[in-house]
């Protein structure tokens, strides 16, 4: 698997963005990043252009930041000149991504929503978010665009909620360059099953993220990979090595009181033991665990995976 960092976890402990990227480049393991548009760039295009070259690491995706403008709503809000503005955005994010060498944007509408009831007509704004992502995937053609949901936050309720939501949107949306972005700790909030999401838009050929963190699902808790749902973890890389993942996976997590970059290596380690555990034992038997639906076997296989061996 290739890995991608969050550079806002440097620079919210004070360091520039080239500096973070040269942090991120020191980190071993590590090859691409995730760049929020506009707020990674205020220093323009181009030097965040040559400290990617510097540092030898690859752009995975543009992520567009909706600020507090458009708290309202980005595309489902009452003003249609804010509609007009959160569309233009993405129109730039997207030439930024592709001058980059990505072909990626990952829109997460976190102010499309609504906080009390009565304040949405939800057939209406559904279909307003059908439109735009029909509209951005046939105007850009060579790009991919990713929805990102998550239940809540900053909205009490979001349009886009959950992983069922995602998989009828995008049944709706009927665009081949329109896809979703899985976040560990989105599905833990919204009480969805990583790898139960992971494994449909798999089949489905819709799976172009995954935001690997871990968190107790009362808030976006952005904790080290593994350290509450280890489980889910494991059965999650399992699923998106069966599946054929092939993007990198994005370690989109909050260090607070620890250092960013001892914290990306943790990460980074854990991630490679849980896929190195899978490596090490046979494929077609933990398949057959799963197809037998045992929760006994299952035991046993979890015993055997932490070193046992097979009871």
């Amino acid at each position: 698997m290739d890995y991608s960092a969050r550079i806002n976890s440097y620079i919210k402990q004070g360091v520039s963005v080239e500096g973070a990227l040269a942090a991120i480049a020191a980190v071993d393991g590590v090859g691409y990043v995730d760049l929020n548009y506009p707020e990674h760039f205020t220093d323009g295009i181009d030097v965040v252009s040559e400290a990617l070259k510097q540092h030898g690491l690859k752009l995975n995706s543009i992520a567009v930041r909706f600020r507090s403008r458009f708290r309202a709503g980005e595309f489902t809000g009452p003003l249609a000149e804010i509609t007009d503005d959160a569309y233009a955005l993405v129109g730039t994010g997207v030439d930024v991504a592709r001058f980059l060498g990505s072909d990626l944007v990952t829109l997460w509408l976190g102010y499309d929503g609504y906080d009390y009831a009565f304040q949405k007509d939800f057939v209406s704004a559904t279909d307003l978010l059908v439109d735009v992502y029909r509209r951005l995937a046939d105007e850009h053609p060579d790009m991919r665009f990713s929805i990102e949901y998550k239940p809540y936050e900053e909205r009490v309720h979001t349009m886009i909620p959950s992983s069922g939501f995602v998989l009828y949107l995008l049944e709706r949306i009927d665009r081949p360059n329109v896809g979703a972005t899985l976040d560990f700790c989105h599905m833990i909030m919204a009480r969805d099953y990583p790898a139960h999401a992971a494994a449909l838009l798999l089949a489905a050929g819709r799976l172009y993220g995954i935001h690997l963190n871990d968190g107790y699902g009362g808030s976006d808790d952005g904790m080290i990979v593994g350290s509450v749902h280890l489980w889910e973890t494991l059965e999650l890389l399992y699923w998106l090595r069966r599946g054929g993942y092939r993007a990198p996976i994005y370690f989109d997590t909050f260090p607070v009181r620890e250092g960013a970059a001892g914290e990306l290596s943790a990460n980074v380690a854990a991630t490679n033991r849980l896929l190195k555990l899978l490596e090490s034992r046979d494929g077609e038997h933990i398949q057959e665990v799963i197809e037998s639906q045992d929760a006994l076997l299952g035991a046993a296989l979890r015993l055997e995976l932490l070193g046992g061996g097979r009871p």
